[in-house]
């Protein structure tokens, strides 16, 4: 006779404080589908579900290196080759003493590491608000505190700079940007970098960059600058990856550059590789599509920007006829954040809006906001005739329910 199992087994505490609200939405969109409607969706940062094609030069390199037979562990840090053609690139674009560079799991796993490293229980380090929800979910992860500082929309997302500066204390470690920014799409001036490196210099403290998007610049008239480029004197991780810019989110590669003084950064970066070589490598024939991707053909990257201007401008027309809609326009990435003028919550919006009119996108509140303002996020990565049927509808969920 099988004695029946009577006790619970309780997940942790710190897991109260994890949630991803990109994903946790999909799973309404889930039920909404099941019950045959058409979903149209607005709500993830993925160009492969669109028209966005793989260039082919990639998939040839990660084909050949299968073939080849790289389909065993690679190296923990990654691939030379691929480490080589990231320090030449970043090399171009003014990065000054690098002492690492580090091949992850996506960006996703190189940022969980960074922190990790970094951070005790109760430390902090300041991230954006609004800012991207991977962030809070791995500081809830190692139970450090939240400590947020607003962008300013009336200043085009820009960060506060002086809310930043009021936000210090005794156990920040770190500076977070995230340039070109989702989810507001807004793109960081000199000026504001300038004045963040003269926080971090001031207060000691570590810049974490995450700069996937910087080679999606939507304006032609628009300069990203690598806040690295700006700070050869501090410590500052950067990340990228192939994930948005070469249309492989799937394929999981990601990296971070190491930039400062080596006596900075030699004990923090080791604990950065040992953490690397616990989980051994990054998938290993993709990494074998790096330098091909870095050193290659760009073609795709002029037609991305192309469709991504079109799909933009047709954003802002509708958020610039749309009542209770007021949008900062973006200017890199793909993501836009509008304001809503509306008598309840985000959530309850962006749930209402999926169940009557089938369009999916993202509550403001999942990735934080001032308090008394309500948002969404739009991801305009869609074709123009799937826009403006979504955007149709949000006008007219809008003009019915206020």
């Amino acid at each position: 006779m099988i004695t029946k199992l009577s006790y619970h087994i309780t997940p942790a505490s710190r897991m109260a404080n994890v949630s991803y609200a990109i994903r946790d939405l999909a799973v309404v969109a889930d039920q909404v589908a099941s019950q045959g409607h058409k979903i149209l969706y607005l709500n993830i940062g993925d160009p492969g579900k669109f028209d966005f094609p793989t260039p082919p030069h990639l998939i040839d390199a990660a084909e050949r290196a299968m073939r080849a037979g790289f389909n065993g562990y690679g190296d923990s840090l990654g691939e030379r080759a691929a480490l080589d053609a990231i320090r030449a690139q970043a090399e171009a674009a003014g990065f000054q003493n690098i002492q690492g560079i580090m091949v992850g799991f996506g960006s996703g796993e190189v940022i969980d590491h960074c922190l990790t490293a970094l951070l005790n229980p109760g430390d902090n380090v300041l991230t954006p608000c609004p800012n991207y929800p991977l962030y809070g979910a791995v500081l809830g992860k190692l139970s450090a505190e939240p400590n947020p500082y607003f962008l300013s929309e009336e200043n085009g997302w820009q960060p506060d700079v002086e809310d930043i500066a009021a936000r210090i204390n005794s156990r920040t470690k770190a500076i977070l940007l995230i340039n070109p920014n989702n989810p507001t799409g807004a793109i960081y001036s000199r000026e504001t970098l300038e004045k963040v490196v003269e926080l971090a210099r001031r207060h000691n403290l570590l810049i974490l960059a995450d700069e996937i998007y910087d080679k999606l610049i939507i304006d032609e008239d628009c300069e990203h600058i690598s806040i690295a480029t700006l700070a050869p004197d501090l410590p500052v991780i950067t990340f990228n990856g192939l994930s948005k810019a070469y249309l492989v989110p799937g394929w999981r590669i990601g990296w971070a550059v190491a930039t400062g003084p080596a006596e900075a950064l030699g004990d923090y970066l080791e604990a950065v590789y040992k953490l690397l070589r616990a989980r051994l490598s990054a998938p290993h024939p993709f990494m074998h599509a790096i330098a091909p991707a870095l050193q290659g053909p760009q073609d795709h990257l002029k037609v991305v920007r192309e469709k991504l201007r079109r799909r933009r401008d047709l954003t802002v027309a509708w958020a610039e006829r749309t009542p209770r809609v007021s949008m900062v326009a973006p200017r890199g990435a793909f993501y836009a954040f509008p304001k809503l003028d509306i008598p309840e919550e985000d959530m309850q919006f962006v749930t209402s809006l999926l169940q009557e009119k089938h369009v999916l996108c993202v509550h403001g509140a999942g990735f934080g906001q001032r308090q008394g303002t309500q948002h969404m996020r739009i991801v305009f990565l869609p074709q123009e005739d799937v826009l403006t049927e979504a955007y149709d509808a949000i006008t007219e969920f809008i003009s019915h329910r206020y």
